[in-house]
């Protein structure tokens, strides 16, 4: 976003919303009338991304209902939605990507139609395992996520991963995604897919330079309900990964909640005695390799028992979980935290985020 649109949606601001349609490769309809609808997004899920649209019937002297043509643009079959969330800025619209969605379904009702969409990695959870895959001699990390996921899904793996070679013997029946979440898991990576489609391999972190100040100043903010939430539910004080080298010896990392401010820290009052994790892989094969599961699935765990705060405020089309925000308000001054779920509304309205403090 600009500096500009950023500045604007500080306050009370026009918005539209418009969608093209693309079909194997190809637009198939651009600005496609979208009256009403929602964006949900939530990165502890396999696919994070729900989206629900309401389109007129009949906009602009063309039929949007999609009835039983499987070339449509809001057909169900492979049609997939670019979705951009316009603001007004001095009478020009600037357009924010939101990203691709696969359309899953569609129906008509009257003088409306109901369009729902997903994320893309839903076409890696449809797509079971036919055969098993094994991994052959040549095979790392990097090359079986590339084998797991394209050509549905174009992978691009930041450089600061370091990909490594992969034991033989490894069979993954049925499961596509759960092959994909196990590599991810065992290479202390995550994966996103960017508002571009491509599907972004990245290490996991747990703290970044906030991208945006989120406040309920009287002058400035666009905050307007806080509410709080805390449980022990998936809280943990240490993980334990576990693996096996090559000569069938057991190996294994642990890796304890250390930080001086955790509520789940080890040794403080959360529990007397460790609370573990326990992480299994065949793919790990040496205690570095162990040790750095075990620190990345710390940092996994945090987002699910962590303190969070449910955030209503004017929306901002520019955020989207896993950004970084800086809090003021319900207690807190300038707190780092982090966005773990969010609802953006596709028409006037307000938005809804879940935010973690680190």
């Amino acid at each position: 976003m600009s500096t500009t649109a950023l500045s604007v949606i500080q306050g009370s601001y026009t918005m539209t919303m418009r969608a093209e349609s693309w079909l194997d490769g190809q637009l198939i309809a651009d600005d496609i009338p979208v009256s009403d609808g929602s964006e949900s997004r939530d990165r502890s899920l396999a696919v994070p991304e729900q989206i629900s649209l309401t389109i007129p019937r009949r906009e602009h002297g063309y039929n949007w209902d999609p009835g039983t043509d499987p070339a449509h643009p809001l057909a169900a079959y492979g049609q997939q939605l670019r979705i951009d969330y316009g603001v007004d800025v001095g009478g020009q619209m600037e357009w924010i990507n939101r990203g691709w969605f696969l359309i899953t379904s569609s129906e008509t009702d009257g003088d409306t139609v109901s369009i729902s969409c997903q994320g893309l990695l839903t076409l890696i959870d449809e797509a079971k395992l036919i055969s098993p895959f094994q991994p052959d001699s040549t095979d790392t990390l990097g090359t079986i996520i590339r084998g797991l996921v394209e050509p549905a899904l174009t992978v691009n793996i930041d450089g600061s991963l370091t990909d490594r070679s992969v034991p033989l013997g490894l069979t993954w029946d049925t499961d596509r995604l759960g092959a994909l979440t196990e590599v991810l898991d065992a290479w202390g990576a995550e994966a996103s897919v960017t508002a571009d489609g491509y599907l972004y391999v990245a290490p996991v972190v747990d703290v970044g330079a906030p991208v945006q100040v989120i406040t309920d100043d009287r002058a400035t903010g666009t905050v307007i309900q806080w509410q709080g939430a805390t449980s022990r539910d998936g809280a943990f004080n240490c993980v334990i990964a576990q693996g096996e080298d090559s000569n069938g010896n057991q190996l294994q990392g642990v890796t304890y909640d250390g930080l001086g401010d955790s509520p789940y820290r080890f040794g403080g009052p959360f529990s007397p005695f460790p609370v573990p994790y326990v992480y299994q892989s065949s793919l790990l094969t040496t205690v570095d390799q162990c040790r750095t599961a075990a620190a990345a699935q710390m940092k996994l765990l945090r987002r699910q028992a962590f303190r969070k705060l449910i955030v209503t405020m004017v929306p901002h089309p520019g955020l989207v979980p896993g950004d970084f925000v800086s809090i003021t308000g319900a207690g807190l001054v300038e707190t780092l935290a982090v966005i773990e779920s969010m609802t953006l509304p596709y028409s006037p309205g307000e938005q809804s985020l879940t935010v973690r403090v680190v």
